[in-house]
């Protein structure tokens, strides 16, 4: 988990033309500078904007979706990311919308331009909704962006809607402001549970694969390959149902981070927030976490703390030649273990070393930690088909 820092982001005015579409095809509204064109994504998107496909969209700077505005993607498009770091990201700000609903056949791709594309090139796709934090006490509830502490997430509607995500493709995201602050491939902030999350693949990616920063959303099918730090992150009152997760890092690919990890929870942020009012309490229906990176070792296949309580079912942890984790399991935390109610069950593969033994539960010993041994178990893989990625 990350402090909040200040990034100061420049709007840059967007230019646009049609192309050969039509007006009403193509050009949605503006931005405060003024015409607006696909071929340029950047500034302040104040009206409904239509990207099709068929046509180069390319992203060229911070693309702040206004509240009342809609960013609609067709199935099939293609969004190319300037390789420009953390001044190259889409944030949908609370009461804006993106609609990217591919398909199997037509996935909806974010990618980096780059000749030859690296993990960090771009920032990702930043959600931010009006569902229930942490940090919310009544006075308090809305919490800064972690990359632009101007804008707000976070409210009470349990139900919120900022769109749908839906057969999309993020690469080569995730790029980092400093040590403490960065970008992920996809951030989710206060999003709520009227925001579709489903049929997504994140990869190679810079530092977390996708982060849950409060809210009620519900996500499902989600794929991530070589994320640089945490795979599945959970933090500041997350309350929402993940479903078949699959997280991997493959060999030769190497960490940034100190403790990178397949899930980390936390009840609130960084240990910092209330600790007796709206903590983590989420469910993981089916999960895989494998690392296959020989001579990298991934801190925890599982990590929960700091007030957070984790229903995982259905777990499969599995370790390639040479790879390791420190721990298994891990509900201890010099800020707070994880709630007693945690409770995880699944199969762990003992093949390359894997102690199934190797697990820390809360420091009352009171929360269900079940592993048996199985070589197969988690995530249904037959859903990722369309992603192209060979398991």
């Amino acid at each position: 988990m990350k402090k909040l820092f200040v990034l100061m982001l420049a709007a840059t005015t967007i230019l646009f033309s049609n192309c050969s579409l039509d007006n009403d095809d193509e050009i949605g509204g503006g931005t405060t500078g003024g015409e607006v064109t696909s071929q340029n994504l950047a500034g302040n998107l104040t009206s409904d904007l239509r990207l099709t496909s068929g046509i180069a969209h390319n992203l060229t700077g911070a693309l702040l979706v206004k509240d009342g505005a809609t960013l609609t993607i067709d199935a099939g498009t293609r969004i190319n990311a300037l390789a420009g770091g953390t001044d190259v990201y889409i944030l949908v700000e609370k009461g804006g919308k993106l609609i990217a609903n591919g398909t199997e056949n037509a996935p909806i791709i974010f990618t980096s331009n780059a000749t030859n594309p690296q993990a960090g090139d771009w920032g990702g796709i930043i959600l931010n909704g009006k569902a229930p934090l942490s940090r919310q006490n009544g006075s308090d509830s809305n919490s800064a962006s972690e990359v632009n502490t101007g804008i707000l997430y976070g409210g009470n509607i349990s139900d919120d809607n900022s769109g749908i995500l839906n057969y999309v493709k993020i690469e080569y995201s995730g790029a980092r402001i400093d040590d403490e602050a960065e970008h992920n491939g996809l951030t989710l902030n206060g999003v709520g549970s009227g925001t579709t999350i489903s049929n997504i693949a994140i990869l190679n990616g810079d530092d977390d694969a996708i982060e849950f920063f409060g809210g009620t959303v519900n996500a499902t099918n989600i794929l991530v390959v070589n994320a640089k730090d945490d795979m599945f992150d959970f933090t500041q009152g997350y309350t929402g149902t993940c479903t078949n997760l699959y997280g991997v890092r493959e060999n030769g690919y190497t960490a940034v981070t100190s403790d990178p990890r397949g899930i980390e929870a936390d009840g609130n942020l960084d240990g910092n927030t209330p600790t007796d009012i709206n903590q983590s309490n989420f469910t993981i229906n089916k999960i895989t976490l494998i690392n296959n990176a020989a001579g990298v070792d991934m801190s925890d296949a599982i990590k929960v703390r700091r007030g957070a309580t984790a229903i995982i079912t259905n777990a499969y942890i599995a370790l390639g030649a040479n790879a390791t984790y420190s721990d298994i399991v891990d509900l201890q935390d010099g800020k707070g273990s994880a709630n007693d109610n945690t409770d995880i069950t699944g199969t762990a593969n003992t093949a390359n070393g894997l102690d199934i033994t190797d697990v820390k539960n809360t420091t009352t010993g009171n929360a269900k930690i079940n592993l048996t041994t199985a070589t197969s178990g988690g995530a249904d893989t037959s859903v990722f088909g369309w992603t192209g990625y060979q398991f």
